[in-house]
């Protein structure tokens, strides 16, 4: 056997037997990760559970890192997400779930992650008289939910959300529009009330919208305008005050009669009454 062949048979053995030391201390290295991993995720779940969400968030974001290839990793950047929430540190959840979305964009529990993105936006929602911002992104993130994961319990709870968010937003364009109102301004307030009967006809508001709407064009003049917006109202909600109050502002000589029985038949009917007792 020539040298040469005998030198490659040994660097052949040698690598060989590297490789396998190789993969056991690989497989030691990773034993031992995920021992850390699991014992972080641990002591973050035991955290939450004490009330304590802050540290939590820490302990699964560590999880995270330790060991970013196993299978636990995106379980543990989800709690860190949940954590966050819990801790109404939404700024935070929401950061961290733009990178949950960017690292695990096929994870199991995807649609969770935008359900409690848009509960986070949800959350942050004020009065009729804030930023609108919230309410468009809740509303946004709340229809992709709806959309995407459509048989889910998220979607379920996005559905009665957005019937919410509808109210708000129809309430944001009713304050603007008393608002525009009372400065007199005639066309900014109708196009707000006009907004709510186009985009908001199932939310509690309709019924104003269509009187306000009726008020100010009476009030400029525009009385084709307000009989037309008049009669919506009365084919839709004809029981309604403020249907009453549409009906007075094109009727100025209107009055609620109240028929009063006069003394004759007072007595007539205090007869009839009595002889039930006889």
């Amino acid at each position: 056997m020539s040298k040469k062949l005998i030198l490659l048979l040994v660097v052949i053995i040698t690598l060989s037997s590297c490789s396998s030391k190789m993969t056991e201390v690989s497989k030691v290295k990773e034993n031992s990760q995920d021992l850390e991993m699991i014992s972080a995720y641990k002591e973050g779940f035991e955290a939450l559970e004490s009330g304590d969400p802050y540290y939590a968030s820490r302990k699964f974001l560590e999880a995270e890192l330790i060991f970013p290839q196993s299978e636990w990793a995106p379980k543990a950047a989800l709690m860190a997400s949940y954590s966050f929430y819990m801790y109404n540190f939404y700024a935070e959840t929401l950061s961290n779930l733009e990178r949950f979305f960017k690292t695990y964009p096929n994870h199991e529990n995807i649609d969770y992650a935008h359900y409690l993105s848009a509960l986070c936006y949800y959350e942050m929602i004020e009065d009729e008289k804030r930023d609108t911002k919230p309410l468009l992104e809740s509303k946004k993130k709340f229809e992709f939910v709806v959309k995407n994961y459509p048989n889910t319990d998220f979607a379920l709870d996005a559905r009665f959300k957005l019937d919410l968010i509808q109210d708000m937003l129809a309430s944001k364009e009713m304050y603007l529009g008393r608002h525009y109102l009372k400065k007199e301004k005639w066309i900014a307030a109708i196009n707000r009330f006009k907004t709510v009967v186009s985009k908001y006809e199932k939310t509690i508001f309709i019924e104003e919208a269509l009187y306000r709407l009726v008020e100010i064009n009476y009030k400029i003049g525009l009385e084709n305008e307000a009989q037309k917006y008049a009669k919506i109202l009365g084919y839709n909600y004809l029981s309604s005050d403020w249907y009453s109050k549409s009906y007075k502002i094109l009727n100025q000589n209107y009055e609620v009669k109240i028929k009063r029985l006069n003394t004759k038949e007072k007595k007539g009917l205090l007869n009839r009454f009595k002889k039930l007792f006889e």
